[in-house]
């Protein structure tokens, strides 16, 4: 059974870093894309920064130029760096993968758990 599991959120202040890290195991036959989404209270879950199998990136862009996205194929993780955090960027970050668990079938979508991050002003 699939299963991406979170860590690295916590309380910061702003103009700080944290480092996402979201490691996914089980079952697992190949990983195309993998991104981190983020939902605050009140609002919709919006993605915040995608990576392809091929390092394709793509970022939400209230996040460009202070976020990074990253894999490590070998071990089945994804990164965000998170730099230069505003107010604005608590949230609960989730982290998404598009995963085949054979070669005879196409890609699900998976979820993490979800971690808390919150910069202080």
């Amino acid at each position: 059974q699939v299963r991406l599991v979170e860590s690295g959120g916590g309380l910061v202040q702003s103009g700080g870093s944290l480092r996402l890290s979201c490691a996914a195991s089980g079952g697992i036959f190949s990983i195309r894309a993998m991104g981190w989404y983020r939902q605050a209270p009140g609002n919709q879950r919006e993605l915040v920064a995608l990576i392809t199998n091929g390092d394709n990136t793509n970022y939400a862009d209230s996040v460009k130029g202070r976020f990074t996205i990253s894999r490590d194929n070998a071990k089945n993780t994804v990164f965000l760096q998170m730099n230069s955090l505003k107010p604005e960027d608590t949230a609960v970050y989730f982290c998404n993968a598009r995963i085949s668990t054979s070669p005879n079938m196409g890609p699900n979508n998976y979820w993490g758990q979800g971690t808390q991050v919150t910069v202080s002003s």
